[in-house]
């Protein structure tokens, strides 16, 4: 019988039972792709990371993420919460290391704040756009929207990639964002392909928010069967990036932006997107966000 130590935390929050759960299972070399996803989908959550040797020794490790039904390239809440399960397991209050992911190399800086770590990665891929020929109306009913609650100030519904694709939806206020219902149906037939019977997913966003000290609101919806809402999403802050950029211009130098996710569902989230900006254009961008271990135990195999 193979014994295997796992966690499970909570990330881009700051409170146990917040944010958006992670599995994280040590020393996993001995499992191949088969055992990995049946794990994953034992665990049941959105993504669950195994750790690996890395290629290059110079990196800390290699991570595979896992949904319950597929591999993941890259997704951001387990690149931040690997790095600071990975951190604490070496006894590390501040450095940088690189994981390794399919979409490549990711370096991670982990630091100490009070009693809780922090982490940020730099975006593997800068994001791109996608292009979508949809009607306002229709993206807005497939989200059980009316047209008006499409759109504000100059932000229009539009599609990026930063190695994982999400159609950004704006809405005009939380009132909109509250109501938004994915309806799979509908959804599936506008939505960009990401993989073989897979569609971009939703991310519905505004500029009012619950909390004084964040830039936007978010929810973000998975497309599937059957579809779920995930309550922090850092892959899709990656891409948001695009958005942020592309509608507002923010000038050159480093600006942060805060996203708030996972209210509506009672899972409270707080994600940092930081963007670097040189001579007009994206240079660099950061997603960072606390993590909270909740759970660790053993898998008996």
């Amino acid at each position: 019988m193979t014994q295997l130590s796992y966690q499970v935390l909570d990330v881009f929050t700051d409170r146990t039972l917040a944010g958006n759960p992670l599995a994280v299972v040590l020393e996993a070399s001995s499992l191949d792709t088969q055992q990995m996803q049946r794990i994953a989908r034992e665990f049941n959550l959105s993504e669950t990371v195994f750790v690996l040797p890395p290629e290059n020794e110079a990196h800390r490790a290699r991570i595979r993420i896992f949904t319950p039904d597929y591999e993941m390239p890259f997704a951001g809440h387990p690149t931040v919460g690997s790095a600071i399960a990975l951190a604490s397991i070496d006894g590390i209050d501040t450095g940088i290391f690189v994981l390794e992911e399919n979409i490549g190399p990711v370096r991670c800086a982990v630091s100490t704040q009070g009693a809780l770590q922090f982490a940020e990665f730099d975006i593997p891929m800068l994001p791109k756009p996608i292009s979508l020929e949809v009607e306002p109306a229709v993206v807005a009913a497939a989200l059980g929207l009316d047209p008006q609650d499409i759109g504000f100030e100059n932000h229009r519904i539009s599609v990026w990639s930063a190695g994982v694709p999400y159609v950004a939806v704006p809405v005009r206020d939380l009132a909109a964002a509250a109501r938004a219902r994915l309806n799979n149906d509908a959804w599936f037939q506008f939505s960009p392909e990401k993989a073989p019977d897979k569609v971009a997913s939703a991310y519905v966003y505004t500029r009012e928010t619950v909390g004084h000290d964040m830039s936007f609101h978010s929810r973000m919806f998975v497309p599937g069967n059957p579809s779920y809402e995930d309550p922090a999403t850092g892959s899709a802050a990656a891409a948001f990036t695009g958005v942020v950029v592309h509608f507002d211009r923010p000038i050159d130098g480093s600006s942060l932006v805060w996203i708030e996710q996972g209210i509506e569902m009672g899972r409270p989230s707080r994600i940092r997107l930081e963007i670097e900006m040189k001579q007009g254009a994206l240079h660099q961008a950061r997603i960072g966000g606390n993590a909270v271990k909740v759970i660790e135990g053993v898998l008996h195999l």
